[in-house]
């Protein structure tokens, strides 16, 4: 017979604490009882990849190659057309000639895409969001700016080596001349614009000024290219396949500053 003692059982040598409710130190982090966690890190949901919730959201490996996947194939197809002369370039061409019609508000469009214009923006918007971030001590605080000024700076040495291989001659309308493909103008203004609003955006607090941002980036970048076509400096696949260029490096910067968010990340 076992011995009758008052007071709480006592553990005994090799024996394991048995897995009650509620039970302390039985070496597991969940409840016995089957229900959730009440930490709000465990009640998160997993992202794709299989790592605890983040915020903001960060998408997973098949949505990251899809997003990066689509303006690379859009460029390459281009491409490919004016390279081989393909048929693309005959609707290009009806195009164009619907289009152009040079005056002085083309003129100012196409001016958006200067570097004179564009990228002053960018640099406004770098300084703004690195005083910002370094003012809370956000740890790195320097990366976001950093990548979008190399991507800045990555696009002349993207785009004149292609100019010269390509050698794509211009419109009628426009100066003569070749290597026109793709256009520079166009690849400045979207990376710089949209850089610009990348960067930004996590700073803005409402949705009003979230989506305005958003709607001003996309503005200047279709009023540069609309005035780059409408003056007849280019050829709208020229505009066309920029976008797809830089949106492989908006996506690139967008997925870094996804992964690695400036707002919370304290020294």
């Amino acid at each position: 017979m076992g011995d009758i003692r008052p007071g709480p059982p006592q553990l005994r040598p090799g024996r394991a604490l048995a897995h009650t409710t509620g039970a302390s130190g039985s070496g597991s982090p969940h409840r016995s009882d089957s229900r959730p966690p009440q930490t709000p890190r465990g009640a998160r949901p997993s992202d794709p990849i299989g790592r605890p919730g983040t915020t903001p959201p960060v998408p997973g490996r098949p949505a990251s190659f899809l997003l990066l996947g689509l303006p690379a194939l859009l460029f390459a197809l281009i491409t490919w057309q004016v390279v081989t002369d393909g048929p693309l370039l005959r609707a290009d061409e009806r195009v164009s000639r619907a289009l152009i019609h040079p005056d002085r508000f083309s003129e100012l469009l196409a001016d958006l895409g200067n570097v004179q214009v564009a990228v002053p923006v960018l640099l406004v918007a770098l300084v703004y969001v690195a005083r910002r971030a370094r003012g809370i001590g956000t740890d790195r605080w320097w990366l976001p700016p950093t990548a979008a000024a190399l991507l800045m700076a990555l696009v002349p040495a993207l785009i004149v080596p292609l100019k010269e291989l390509i050698d794509r001659p211009g419109t009628p309308a426009g100066p003569p001349g070749t290597g026109y493909y793709p256009s520079g103008h166009t690849a400045t203004a979207a990376l710089a614009y949209g850089a610009a609003a990348l960067l930004l955006l996590p700073w803005l607090h409402s949705a009003t000024a979230r989506r305005a941002c958003v709607v001003l980036c996309a503005a200047l970048v279709l009023g540069a290219s609309y005035g780059l076509v409408r003056r007849g400096y280019h050829w709208p696949l020229d505009v066309v396949a920029s976008w797809g260029l830089c949106g492989v490096l908006l996506v690139s910067l967008w997925l870094l500053l996804a992964r690695r968010p400036i707002i919370g990340r304290r020294a």
